[in-house]
């Protein structure tokens, strides 16, 4: 069971990343896909989640407009446009996986390696 991050890098502002999480071992279509991110200095904050079966989805009001979140549910894999980017949107981006969509991370338990997403001014 895990899920493998990938699609980090480095950006200036306003360019854009797409993040992708591909999920193995669990039944994918039973469970929501969350993207949380983690800057230096600061807690773990939820950005998306889609829930794979309907495909409902949430955003934190920090990325609606600029963040998509979809699921390629053939492929077990969640990906996360990000445009517009900002400095303030550097972190170390992780996926998580639950049978449910949670803003707080200390409900998940299964978890990505992560990877590092710099936006530069």
């Amino acid at each position: 069971v895990q899920l493998v991050e990938s699609g980090g890098g480095l950006v200036q502002a306003g360019g854009s990343l797409r993040l992708s999480c591909a999920a193995s071992g669990f039944t994918f279509d039973d469970y929501a896909i969350g993207w949380f991110r983690q800057a230096p200095g600061k807690e773990r904050e939820a950005v998306s989640c889609i829930s794979t079966s309907d495909g409902t989805t949430y955003y934190a009001d920090s990325v609606k407009g600029r963040f998509t979140i979809s699921s390629e549910n053939a492929k077990n894999t969640v990906y996360l446009q990000m445009n517009s980017l900002k400095p303030e949107d550097t972190a170390v981006y992780y996926c998580a996986a639950d049978r449910y969509c949670y803003s707080n991370p200390g409900y998940l338990e299964l978890w990505g390696q992560g990877t590092l997403v710099t936006v530069s001014s």
